[in-house]
């Protein structure tokens, strides 16, 4: 299922289920005399389903949780976005519920695999990170947990989801997404008594957990790219992320500009090997690229490396130019100097938690896509990401790589 289908059915579908659940769940609560009370935090599943990025972002808030009250973590994902969990592995495989996407009967066989699952594991408390998602806000119904944590609009107009989040915590958009993780994870705490999160959270909590990469993994990423560029001997490696996810496509700067970037770098630079990341799917994207450019320092490596060997390549490599996207985050659990060029999203709520850097004109239109708008924008001229110039990024890449800083 493409992303606009998705939204269409959460908007048409999702709004009338979620009335109908809401008044469900309110008779049965009063005829089974269920009261409310603290969360039961023995075991709780995070519910993030599209942005492999979230599930970087909120590691800090998940082992916030897991330290204070020794609960069990679970979470519920995208099939194609699991991978991301695996970076840090605070969350153990079996632990994981990978939800398909590929079709609608598939999806509905999902559901009712994951009220069974719920029940299975016993899932206590439940948190949705998503932002207003119905379909997220139906599964944490269908679960079955007593303890339903998620973002709610209250006087902000929109975003209707019923009532089936009975934690409810207002969402701020004026603030990283990984301070809005920690509100979530502070209210089920019962750190705060409102939905109102005024609980501070200090920059000390926010901070990633470096990955742990062994020997071995770095020597297997170094003999793959001794056979992407023959003569590599001690060459700095430098990355270029060239493409973005569906998800939001126009966060994509122009290929063309990534070229014009990648020549004046290996001009400017004899030590450095330009390597081209990404999925297998995005190989010819990027080769496109690196056609443009023509020369032997730049190596197409989409889908030459898997997934468990991005960090391992991160590690050893010198900086990366990226568009937003999940590869920015995959990098921030390394010290690599990560530049992000940001778009219709701002770098106030995204900015990896990393060594990250943005590229960012803040146009009084940006960022045009939000929780409002479920991250939908019609604009096609793009000049909030087309308007940054190569001239800028040359400029800053190329002090990086001469000073360190």
């Amino acid at each position: 299922m493409n992303v606009d289908s998705m939204r269409k059915i959460d908007r048409r579908v999702g709004v009338p289920l979620c009335f109908f659940m809401s008044i469900l769940i309110g008779i049965s609560t009063r005829i089974r005399f269920i009261k409310k009370k603290k969360p039961d935090l023995t075991r709780v599943l995070f519910i993030e389903l599209s942005e492999m990025g979230s599930a970087i972002i909120v590691d800090p808030a998940m082992r916030k949780l897991q330290k204070t009250a020794g609960s069990a973590l679970y979470f519920a994902i995208f099939e194609d976005n699991y991978k991301s969990l695996e970076i840090l592995q605070t969350v153990p495989e079996e632990n994981a519920f990978k939800m398909r996407s590929s079709g609608l009967f598939v999806l509905a066989i999902d559901v009712i695999r994951f009220m069974f699952w719920c029940r299975r594991h016993k899932i206590n408390t439940i948190i949705d990170l998503e932002l207003f998602s119905r379909f997220t806000a139906l599964l944490c119904a269908l679960s079955g947990a007593r303890s339903r944590v998620g973002y709610a609009s209250f006087h902000d107009e929109g975003l209707y989801r019923g009532n089936l989040i009975n934690f409810p915590v207002r969402y701020n958009p004026h603030v990283h997404m990984s301070v809005n993780f920690m509100s979530l994870v502070n209210t089920t705490l019962g750190q705060h008594d409102n939905p109102y999160a005024t609980t501070p959270v200090i920059s000390s909590e926010l901070k990633l957990v470096k990955a742990k990469i062994s020997e071995n993994e770095v020597s297997n990423v170094k003999n793959k790219i001794k056979e992407l560029y023959s003569s590599w001997e001690k060459e700095r490696i430098v990355l270029l992320n060239v493409n973005a996810s569906d998800l939001l496509p126009q966060r994509r700067w122009l290929p063309d500009n990534f070229a014009v970037v990648a020549r004046h770098l290996l001009t400017e630079f004899n030590d450095v090997v330009l390597v081209g990341t990404g999925a297998p799917k995005e190989r010819d994207y990027v080769q496109n690229v690196v056609d443009m450019v023509g020369d032997d320092r730049f190596v197409n490596s989409a889908g030459i490396f898997k997934f468990a060997e991005l960090v391992p390549l991160y590690s050893m490599s010198e900086l990366m130019l990226t568009n937003d996207s999940g590869p920015a985050h995959f990098a921030s659990v390394t010290d690599l100097k990560v530049f992000v060029i940001f778009g219709p999203e701002t770098p106030a709520l995204y900015l990896p938690l990393g060594n990250a850097e943005p590229f960012y004109l803040g146009l009084p239109c940006s960022p045009c896509v939000s929780a409002a708008n479920h991250r939908k924008t019609s604009c096609t001229t793009r000049p909030c990401i087309t308007g940054i110039s190569t001239d800028w990024v040359k400029a800053r890449l190329t002090e990086y790589l001469k000073n360190g800083k």
